[in-house]
């Protein structure tokens, strides 16, 4: 549902620079197909998506958010 393009935090040197910055896309026809019947459910499934793919931009692998009950 969502998806996060960039360089985690845990795999940049000292020599990253001039790269584009990183970007979270999240997928709003299927979030909305899924979740769109129920408003709330819906907002907690987009907060849910945006903190996956932070999570991923310091390096949380999905494996170990799954192992930390975060999935």
């Amino acid at each position: 549902l969502g998806l996060y393009q960039g360089v985690p935090l845990t795999r940049r040197g000292a020599f990253y620079a001039a790269v584009l910055p990183d970007k979270i896309t999240i997928f709003r026809g299927p979030i909305e197909r899924a979740y769109g019947g129920d408003l709330e459910q819906l907002r907690a499934q987009v907060r849910r998506t945006v903190l996956h793919e932070v999570a991923h931009h310091f390096g949380i692998s999905d494996e170990r958010l799954v192992e930390i009950d975060r999935y």
